[in-house]
């Protein structure tokens, strides 16, 4: 027994500095990046150390009111979608996920499995008919491309994910809550609603990443470049010539990530009950 215990204890720092260096590794990219934000344009790949000398602070203020427009509206751009997909995905995946789990009406399994259908299909093969819908819609260079679709539960993974998190409720509830008189409405604002908030903030965190960092939707629909998101801005910066601004553009990614660490932690602990999850709590 002792020397097994003498043998984990001398396996421990082994493993202790297999984690850092390997958590280091992920990490460097990150470093190597805020590094960047803070050197001279012409030392960021001249110098293999991520570490800045000099330290400059320019690429940050030529980053932020460089480009025409202004670096503070691409980030309310992006929060504004960003918010607004959060709130439609809740919403709308919430009450179609309660519909499925819950109620019963003609359909019900065909449709569930036409949504589940979606999850395998290309998003891609999608482009070109929703463009020319959106088009015909007159919805080109706005934000509702990007912002309607989420009011209508077109994220079939989140639906999937609250049934299943739905599933795990105990249906005595909802039986109990129809003998008090409660209907539809009061079951799920009242009693589902409330349940399922770890799988609501998993929606939440889950659609604002993707959100925040989408490039390519908002390529697609977005002109005018007092519309542009945060990714489309950071493409600004680069130039198929090659006179890129490497510098702001490494500052500008280096803020980028503040609000996706903000969100993540304020939401993180919910985050993990709704993955680990899938049913009541004791």
């Amino acid at each position: 027994m002792m020397s097994v215990l003498a043998r984990l204890r001398a396996e421990r720092p082994l493993t202790h500095f297999m984690l850092i260096a390997f958590g280091f590794l992920m990490l460097y990219p990150l470093i190597w990046m805020l590094g960047a934000s803070f050197k001279e344009s012409e030392f960021i790949f001249s110098e293999v150390s991520p570490i800045p000398d000099p330290v400059t602070t320019d690429n940050y203020v030529s980053g932020w009111s460089g480009w025409g427009v202004g670096f503070g509206r691409f980030f309310w751009n992006s929060g504004v979608i960003a918010v607004l997909s959060v709130v439609g995905n809740m919403i709308a995946c919430s009450l179609a996920a309660y519909a499925f789990a819950r109620m019963e009406f003609l359909g019900k399994r065909f449709f569930f499995g036409a949504m589940l259908a979606t999850l395998m299909l290309p998003a891609h093969v999608l482009l070109v008919p929703q463009y020319i819908l959106f088009a015909k819609l007159g919805w080109i260079n706005s934000f509702l491309p990007l912002v309607v679709p989420k009011f209508l539960a077109v994220d079939a993974f989140f639906v999937f994910l609250m049934v299943q998190f739905l599933r795990g409720i105990p249906r005595e509830m909802d039986q109990a809550a129809l003998i008090d008189g409660a209907g539809p409405w009061q079951i799920y604002w009242r009693i589902v609603l409330p349940l399922t908030t770890p799988a609501l903030a998993t929606t939440a965190i889950f659609t604002f990443i993707w959100t925040w960092n989408d490039f390519l939707t908002p390529l697609l629909y977005l002109q005018d470049p007092s519309r542009y998101t945060v990714p489309l801005g950071l493409n600004a910066f680069l130039d198929a010539s090659g006179d890129s601004a490497w510098g702001p553009m490494f500052a500008m990614a280096v803020l980028s990530l503040g609000p996706l660490f903000g969100f993540f932690l304020a939401g993180q602990r919910y985050l993990t009950a709704g993955i680990s999850t899938t049913g009541l709590k004791g």
